[in-house]
């Protein structure tokens, strides 16, 4: 993966395709790569030129360990679609990263054709909160949780049950997060930190850009009415809601997610 100097940070990103471009940006924790699962290969199919990146507090893209606002995170996706080249991008964005394309189409719509947010609210709620919290906290505090303990307590927060019907499904997704652990990084605790945030439903009453925004009907973390209050708020903005999906939709739902994002950017 290329690693430029971007917005004052090392930033990673990949693209592959050809054809409009389209970046997609992932949530709290997560590297760009999670998109390749399902999302890139659907939209390079469909034509366009598709763009992860490593949100900075994920290596190697530089952690910026001492603290980052959501400001600097829409800068540097900002300037990765500058750095590319493009006249205008569609922009993808999931939990965190969709707040992030939210801003972004607030602060640089010139720089935008269309945006997208996945699983995303327009205010802080008391979950949410207490979740980013107690992250930190474990952090702060040197606690790793035991790893079975910590796949199941994942897998009910950011699953679908329907996903957790089956035994065999529901085992592969539990090894997943218990390979994964739950120790997490000094950048990804300053991620956790950007997690509060004051009310924003006003301020999106400003975006014109072309918007779709999508929830997913079994969230627990941002359950589909606060996508709702978003997609009320954003002038013209498309709604849709993906069933037998948690606030990880876009992996468990894959081809319904990438049906509406490709309608959706090819209409």
């Amino acid at each position: 993966m290329p690693i430029v100097t971007l917005n004052g940070i090392s930033l990673s990103y990949e693209v592959s395709g050809t054809g409009d471009l389209v970046v997609l940006v992932m949530g709290t924790g997560s590297p760009g790569r999670v998109w390749h699962a399902h999302q890139v290969p659907a939209l390079k199919a469909a034509g366009f030129r598709v763009a992860t990146l490593d949100n900075r507090g994920i290596p190697p893209t530089d952690e910026c360990a001492s603290g980052f606002t959501v400001g600097d995170m829409v800068g540097d996706v900002a300037a990765l679609i500058e750095h590319l080249g493009a006249d205008k991008a569609a922009v993808v964005g999931t939990s965190m990263g969709a707040r992030i394309t939210q801003e972004l189409a607030i602060a640089r719509p010139d720089l935008l054709s269309k945006v997208a947010m996945l699983a995303t609210s327009g205010r802080n709620v008391p979950l949410q909160s207490a979740l980013s919290q107690g992250e930190r906290a474990l952090h702060d505090q040197g606690i790793t949780l035991p790893p079975k303990y910590y796949a199941a307590v994942t897998a009910a927060f950011n699953l679908s049950p329907a996903s957790l019907a089956d035994p065999i499904a529901a085992r592969d997704w539990l090894d997943v997060f218990e390979f994964t652990g739950s120790t997490i990084t000094k950048g990804v605790r300053a991620q956790f930190e950007i997690n509060e945030f004051e009310p924003r439903l006003d301020a999106l009453k400003s975006i014109r850009t072309p918007a779709l925004v999508v929830g997913f009907t079994d969230d627990k973390i941002f359950p589909p009415h606060l996508a709702k209050e978003v997609a009320t708020a954003i002038p013209n903005a498309r709604y849709a809601e993906v069933k037998n999906a948690g606030h990880y939709g876009f992996l468990e739902q894959p081809k319904e997610v990438n049906t509406l994002l490709i309608d959706f950017l090819t209409s």
